[in-house]
């Protein structure tokens, strides 16, 4: 019988947060899980994250119960290891609600898990055993002396209606407010169970006189099918309508001659096969947004309140496509970096999206988003803005056009890249956007001008 070894498996690295809720255990005393099984789920206002296990092993006590708040390094479960003979660094949380980029497709800015809803549960659960002993949580609705399951965000929207969260029946997942409970208890929503309470909506948009979602019996006018959306959509719409709603958008569209600059990338993904390196053309788009960024700092900001938050680090956020949906992860400090450091990090973040390993540290902080359709088509498009940050640039597919050269008085063929910059009208007005695409077209028309 080979020897065992009690590991205390400890929250990992998540980023920024901290005192994030514990939302739902995944497992109980007793069972056997197998590494990278998720263990339980914390909830931020940012994101929804599977802790995962750091090792294969048999659960031997938990310390934490859904409503109780942990940080990083806080002792969660303890696991018996067979033949282990060390401790295992805890793997990253992994995030299972991940932010869709500030595009036409999608975006996620700000996650939060209450857009996941599912029948009220409206009696008592049984909880696993926490140290041994068993616990029983009722999970549909609170009262004074019991925990309120609510994210920090719908306590925001309570907090803006002036609703008393306690005594409220959830109607989310395990029976957690969402915003459509704490609207209906304002009086301005559908109540539970109403067609209309599935539509994803914001409570920060309350009070803005929208019309009520139209309820519609489709199955009366023929067959149907009904599709569950994944979880990333679920969770972009709100966030998705709110930031639509609330910022008044303006779209400036221009075209970047991009002939030499696409020459210089194939040359560069000539040199560089034997390295695996692959310059794709949104790392010159890192490249040259950074420079541009610098000469127009507002661009580079965030409103806060009354004041605008000029911010002096340059974290670009791209959009990436995965099976659930598009995502935005970050390249953090990005002046600071080459084009072969950005072209590595670019193709490291993208594969990592793909296979959901995405973290919380690699999609948050961002200053300024890159939504590139280029390998779709499409000619233009009005991106969302990513908030808080107050523009986000769109790119479609590179064509070649008959351009006007005056030096040699004729059309000369140009592959011209277009480009769609979509700004907070309440930050920046339209001639300060047209100088700067101005500036960007500049640059990518020549990027050795980002060394000047």
């Amino acid at each position: 019988m080979s020897a065992t070894t009690q590991l205390e498996v400890k929250v990992p690295d998540i980023g920024d947060f901290s005192d994030v809720p514990v939302i739902e255990l995944l497992v109980a005393v007793g069972d056997t899980v197998n590494a990278e099984d998720p263990l339980l789920t914390l909830e931020s206002d940012k994101a929804t994250m599977d802790v995962p296990s750091p090792a294969a092993g048999t659960v031997r006590s938990i310390h934490v119960a859904v409503g109780d708040h942990v940080s990083e390094g806080s002792t969660i479960i303890d696991l018996e290891v067979a033949g282990a003979t060390a401790t295992p660094e805890t793997p990253p949380a992994e995030v299972v609600s991940e932010q869709p980029p500030a595009s036409a497709a999608r975006q996620v800015t700000e996650l939060a898990a209450e857009a996941d809803q599912a029948p009220p549960a409206v009696t008592p659960t049984r909880a696993p055993e926490v140290n041994g002993t068993a616990t029983t949580q009722a999970h549909s609705g609170t009262n004074g002396d019991s925990p309120v399951y609510a994210s920090p965000s719908v306590r925001r929207i309570a907090r803006e209606l002036g609703v008393d969260l306690h005594g409220l029946i959830g109607s989310g997942r395990n029976g957690r407010l969402v915003p459509a409970d704490v609207q209906s208890a304002a009086g301005g929503a559908p109540a539970v169970g109403d067609s209309t309470a599935s539509v994803p909506t914001n409570g920060s948009l309350a009070g803005l006189g929208l019309a009520p979602w139209p309820s519609v019996d489709f199955e009366k006018f023929g067959p149907v099918e009904r599709v569950e959306r994944t979880r990333i959509q679920k969770i972009s719409a709100p966030n998705l309508a709110r930031n639509w709603v609330m910022i008044p958008h303006v779209t400036h569209n221009d075209e970047a001659d991009i002939t030499e600059l696409e020459a210089w990338r194939k040359q560069l993904n000539a040199e560089q096969r034997g390295d695996g390196v692959k310059f794709t053309m949104v790392t010159f788009l890192v490249a040259a947004c950074v420079a541009t960024l610098r000469e127009f700092p507002t661009f580079n900001s965030s409103l806060d309140g009354d004041q605008l938050v000029l911010r002096r680090y340059f974290n670009i956020g791209f959009a990436a496509d995965t099976p659930g949906g598009l995502v935005v992860p970050v390249i953090k400090n990005a002046d600071s970096k080459g084009l072969v450091e950005i072209a590595g990090e670019l193709s490291t973040l993208s594969g990592r999206a793909r296979e959901g390993k995405l973290g919380p540290s690699d999609m948050n902080g961002g200053t300024f988003t890159i939504s590139s359709l280029g390998g779709i088509g499409g000619t233009s498009f009005t991106p969302i803005i990513n908030a808080p940050e107050v523009a986000i640039l769109g790119v479609t597919r590179a064509q070649v056009k008959p351009v006007w050269d005056e030096q040699s008085g004729n059309f000369l063929p140009r592959l011209m890249l277009p480009l769609s910059l979509s700004y907070d009208h309440r930050v920046i007005d339209g001639a300060a956007a047209a100088r700067f695409v101005a500036h960007l077209v500049k640059v990518l028309a020549d990027l050795r001008r980002v060394l000047l």
